[in-house]
């Protein structure tokens, strides 16, 4: 018997807060969309695994996709925030030197900054000690645009406008078979009523999964199909009070932003991530681990209670690089990239990925026009 053929305008894979953001948005602009999501709710991918941290575009090459919509996003996030009520603070982060070697990394890192727009201020010696007086830090960055975010509160308004604009989202509809073909696009949806979806616009926001997606799309040229590394960082809790009452990151380190501490909106201290490589998907959060925590905690905050780290939660970033090679850019490709009308493809969207996901949309919207 074969499955029921059904059509629709628009559909959005992945009902993470990138895939929900594009699709109120192509919902708000008068397109039908419909979200299929493999899973039984949204946002259980990377966008319930992450720092819920609203950057202000430091790290990314001047021009890059990821500063460009960093920078772009957390200004659209703030306001959205503002506007829908989503619980957020803008608490600000310090970026700091444990070392006089690391300074001239401060110097190089603020100069990015400031080439992508945002200003950062350098603080040493008295004011540094008043500022942070449990930190053992010879200079620091001071970034007032960092924050955080209720990241699931933010998702649950994304999905009322949406739907109140008419769009639906389908749960455990994972993607079997997917073609495009002279201009249309047909979607093999599985789950409970296996049926075939036939759109004129398909966005593959899958996260984890887009780029195993993209592989086995028939239509799709081969240069549009990229190879993803996975790294995956856990996170530890602490229990009792952190040693600021902002965030606070180290230099960075290859693959990511170092073992840093951030801050929920309860005020609870959680540390992370770190980075491993690995070759398959899984959350486990190898309690021995917190001990290379405290080494590199240590190094700036002399006083971290070891026995005071709880494993808490892991998540995994897919990456457009591997280890030893330069980070990866965001890959948005739309048919200006790939030759293929009313498609875009959404690769190595990890951080700053949340902060961004208003002009990702912006983004998508404007390669479908």
């Amino acid at each position: 018997m074969s499955a029921e053929s059904l059509e629709v305008q628009t559909v959005v894979i992945g009902a993470g807060v990138v895939g929900l953001a594009i699709a109120r948005s192509l919902a708000l602009a008068g397109h039908e969309v419909v979200i299929v999501e493999q899973g039984p709710r949204f946002g259980e991918g990377l966008s319930s695994r992450n720092s819920e941290v609203i950057h202000a575009g430091i790290y990314y090459p001047e021009g890059s996709l990821k500063a460009r919509l960093c920078v772009r996003g957390r200004k659209l996030l703030y306001d959205y925030c503002g506007e829908h009520r989503v619980n957020h603070r803008k608490c600000g982060k310090w970026i700091v030197a444990s070392s006089p070697d690391q300074v001239v990394s401060l110097e190089r890192i603020a100069r990015k900054a400031e080439a992508n727009g945002v200003a950062l201020k350098l603080v040493d010696g008295p004011d540094l000690a008043q500022a942070l007086p449990r930190l053992s830090i010879c200079s620091a960055l001071w970034s007032p645009e960092t924050g955080i975010v209720d990241s699931h509160g933010l998702m649950v308004s994304l999905v009322g406008e949406l739907e109140d604009a008419g769009g639906r989202i389908a749960f455990g509809t994972p993607v079997l078979e997917a073609e495009s073909c002279s201009g249309s696009h047909r979607l093999l949806i599985g789950g409970d009523t296996p049926c075939e979806l036939r759109a004129e616009n398909v966005i593959n926001a899958a996260g984890l999964g887009a780029v195993n997606l993209a592989k086995h799309w028939q239509g799709l040229p081969d240069h549009g199909k990229p190879r993803q590394w996975l790294a995956r960082g856990v996170y530890f809790s602490y229990r009792g009070t952190p040693p600021a009452d902002c965030l606070v990151y180290p230099v960075p380190e290859p693959g990511g932003l170092g073992v840093h501490l951030t801050l929920d909106l309860a005020g609870q201290a959680r540390f992370g991530p770190d980075v491993e490589w690995i070759d398959e998907i899984g959350y486990h959060v190898d309690p021995g681990r917190g001990r290379r925590f405290v080494e590199g905690l240590r190094r700036w905050w002399p006083e971290v209670d070891e026995s005071r780290l709880e494993p808490a939660y892991a998540g995994i970033r897919p990456k457009l690089s591997g280890p030893g090679e330069p980070a990866a850019d965001f890959r948005i490709d739309g048919p200006e990239a790939h030759g293929v009308a009313g498609l875009v493809n959404l690769f190595g969207v990890e951080s700053p990925g949340l902060t961004s996901c208003l002009a990702i949309a912006e983004y998508v919207k404007s390669r479908l026009s």
